[in-house]
């Protein structure tokens, strides 16, 4: 049956994810007398061994199950801004060319930008402990509009998560055994392609099921990284002092050069900085996935946030320190840092290329070999016996490779529930809300895996590309979630004692954040941005339609709710059982509204004097809007409990004898035909009615935007021999 916007509710199965179930001293659960199930299908079979056997909402450990501490958050989630450091801090040091020795300052300035945006994501936790992250920030402070424009910058964002973090496990694993040619790439993304299917299969078990398998792969991360790192700032302590003079010096023949300037230093210092906003992706993924953190939700979700900057922090600034140290013996300098004329000759880590002197950027272009697996290839021949160098370095490189497998769950997880979010607030379709018997957000899940599918061929799987698209919505949405919070501690300035320090953090993090999207914006505009900036426009549009269709749609049944739903009989009710013999009538309905009446009134008229029973059939559908704990679906359950007595009370008192069916899960096709199939033989001659919204035009987007529960239903009850009538509520206008 079609569903309208969501706060208008439905009179039939298709709003039931909207209101909840019912159940009073007439409700019947199908499990205290359900008919024996059908054997399973071969389909069902495969079903149950891909995803797993659908989870009893009954039992309260599920809740508990499925909410993450914050060492499992920080895997699941924490593992998207750590494994950054795969290409972030690779294509920051890139961009200094040949003035490597401003490496220093860019790796203070990378933890110090790590640590402020964390801090405010913090806060923002603090502010927003519902989740929702910048979208709801962006929805609450700067208007629905431009809280629609951060949900879609976000969702973008969490298909490109995917795509470049699979695009760069590809290109490490790819280097690690030699395969470089261009002659390999189709293979590569076919390879990349089938592990994003992977990962679709896994989260369609659920989130907690995908982080256990992959947690053994973060620990071993930062085991060997810790070891990378810690030896390389150890081998090179003692020549701390020899690198602050050759920096000083370097520094400041820049400075003094009339071609060079203290201008163009800074200028080029800021490009590098902004054009490596890829190392901070993924440090907003903890607010915006709230409702999968454990009790207490901030103190989990803060402490998971220290995780990530920490390590992220660490990481990210250590590499790029280790990438100087190399890039300065690839030079073989003594101290002058830049290389003399004529070139000498120098070797790379592969024995096999000959090289002439030259520097860290140079060498990964031309072993085409990532820039962290060089220097873990460097850094094991110096400090390793031979027979152990190799281990190691396959270790290291294939931990990074497959944490970035890791790091795609956070698209996976975040995605879907922004996602949630927005249809809840009918941006999107509102089947995006609905859960799958695993209780994962399964329609998000797809959506995410094949639209990052799509971008990885679109780009064939060119990291340096995706990295850009990827770091211009993740900054859009940090500046926008910067300006909302600038204006909600600002607003709390007459309630709080430390609002001026709260104002101050988040407007130099607007500033920081929105000079990153511009710089990124303006150089890559030609070499991928244009196409982030399309793609998202394209989305906010569409997301814009949507929210205007749904309100159409609300507004044109307001009047039904206005007429019939206060409807009210005088009389005594009937209060007689209902007989199984006589002729029953069993309504499918949602919350008490005047579509419910509607159906009610018509299945009456439809056959008129013949039905002496009416049967009330309600299934509480556990959705991403309300799926936040057992304590959440128990307050589903009494506010359909009133809804159904409202249904029940209305039929005796129009002369019926009646009674009502509920169920609480999250398939409500499947809920609804193993009610209807208990009535059915608690009433051999009911014939069920359930209510389909009719628009005066049909279009193709209304059968997208609408769902078909009642047709589907249909479908199923015809085959078991249960008669169902579809009866039309229309809807003029829309």
């Amino acid at each position: 049956m079609n569903e309208p916007s969501q706060p208008a509710g439905d009179s039939g199965p298709a709003s039931l994810s909207d209101t909840p179930p019912a159940g009073s001293e007439s409700v019947v659960l199908p499990g205290d007398a359900a008919v024996p199930p059908e054997e399973p299908s071969i389909q069902d079979k495969v079903k149950t061994l891909l995803v797993g056997k659908p989870l009893d909402l009954g039992d309260k450990r599920v809740y508990q199950h499925l909410a993450l501490a914050a060492f499992f958050a920080w895997v699941g989630l924490g593992a998207d801004g750590l494994s950054s450091s795969a290409y972030g801090p690779a294509e920051a040091f890139e961009h200094l060319e040949r003035h490597s020795y401003l490496a220093i300052f860019l790796a203070l300035a990378t933890m110090f930008t790590v640590v402020v945006i964390s801090a405010c994501y913090s806060h923002i936790i603090e502010a927003f402990p519902s989740g929702g992250g910048g979208y709801l920030v962006a929805s609450k402070m700067l208007g629905k509009q431009v809280g629609a424009l951060a949900g879609c910058a976000l969702i973008v964002d969490y298909v490109l998560t995917v795509t470049v973090s699979i695009a760069a496990a590809g290109d490490a694993l790819f280097g690690l055994i030699g395969l470089v040619d261009p002659q390999w790439q189709n293979f590569k993304v076919w390879c990349e392609t089938a592990a994003i299917l992977f990962l679709v299969v896994l989260n369609l078990r659920g989130v907690k099921e995908s982080i256990t398998v992959l947690m053994p792969i973060f620990i071993v991360f930062l085991v060997t990284h810790a070891i990378l790192i810690g030896g390389v700032l150890g081998l090179h302590v003692t020549e701390a002092p020899k690198l602050a003079s050759d920096v000083s010096e370097h520094l400041r023949t820049d400075l003094n050069d009339p071609a060079i300037g203290w201008l163009l230093v800074i200028g080029m210092f800021l490009r590098a900085y902004s054009l490596g906003a890829g190392t901070y992706t993924g440090i907003e993924a903890v607010s915006n996935s709230m409702a999968v953190m454990r009790e207490p939700r901030v103190a989990t979700a803060k402490r998971t946030m220290l995780y990530m900057a920490v390590s992220l922090a660490i990481t990210a600034g250590g590499l790029m320190l280790a990438y100087l140290f190399y890039d300065l013996e690839l030079r073989d300098v003594g101290t002058n840092l830049m290389p003399p004329e004529p070139a000498e000759v120098a070797k790379s880590p592969d024995e096999s290329i000959p090289l002439t002197r030259t520097n860290l950027p140079e060498l990964r272009k031309h072993t085409r070999r990532t820039m962290n697996e060089l220097v873990v290839s460097w850094f094991s021949e110096r400090t390793f016996p031979p027979w152990l160098a190799p281990l190691f370095r396959s270790i290291t490189v294939l931990s990074e490779a497959t944490l970035l497998l890791v790091a795609a769950q956070a698209g996976f997880i975040g995605g879907p529930k922004c996602l949630a979010n927005m249809a809840h607030d009918s941006w999107v379709p509102h089947w995006f809300g609905s859960l799958s018997e695993r209780l994962a957000s399964h329609n998000g899940i797809m959506l995410i895996g094949f639209s990052a599918i799509a971008a990885l061929w679109a780009t064939n799987g060119q990291v340096s590309q995706l990295v850009i698209m990827y770091s211009i919505n993740v900054f859009l949405t940090f500046t926008l979630s910067m300006i909302g919070m600038t204006l909600h501690w600002y607003h709390h300035r007459d309630k709080s004692p430390i609002w001026r320090r709260r104002v101050a953090l988040f407007a130099f993090g607007t500033v920081m954040c929105g000079a990153i999207l511009i710089v990124t914006v303006s150089y890559k505009f030609v070499e991928g941005a244009w196409i982030t900036v399309l793609v998202t426009g394209a989305v906010w549009g569409i997301t814009l339609l949507v929210r205007r269709y749904y309100t159409t749609v609300t507004a044109r049944l307001k009047g039904l709710d206005e007429s019939l739903g206060t409807i009210e009989i005088k009389g005594e009710p009937n209060l007689a059982p209902p007989n199984p013999d006589f002729p029953t009538a069993v309504i499918l309905v949602g919350g008490y509204s005047g579509l419910g009446v509607h159906t009610l009134l018509n299945s009456v008229r439809f056959m008129p004097n013949h039905f002496k029973n009416i049967i009330f059939i309600s299934v509480g559908v556990v959705d991403s809007g309300n799926f936040k704990g057992a304590e959440e679906v128990e307050h589903l359950k009494k506010h359909a409990e009133s809804a159904l007595e409202k249904y029940v009370d209305l039929a005796r008192r129009l002369g019926f004898a009646s009674r009502a069916y509920m169920a609480i899960g999250a398939d409500v096709v499947e809920e609804l035909e193993q009610l209807c199939r208990v009535v059915h033989r608690d009433f051999p001659t009911s014939v069920v009615f359930a209510g389909q919204l009719v628009f005066q035009r049909e279009t193709w987007y209304g059968m997208l935007l609408h769902n078909q529960t009642a047709y589907s239903l249909q479908r199923r009850l015809q085959w078991d021999g249960i008669p169902m009538v579809i009866l039309p509520t229309r809807v003029r206008g829309a």
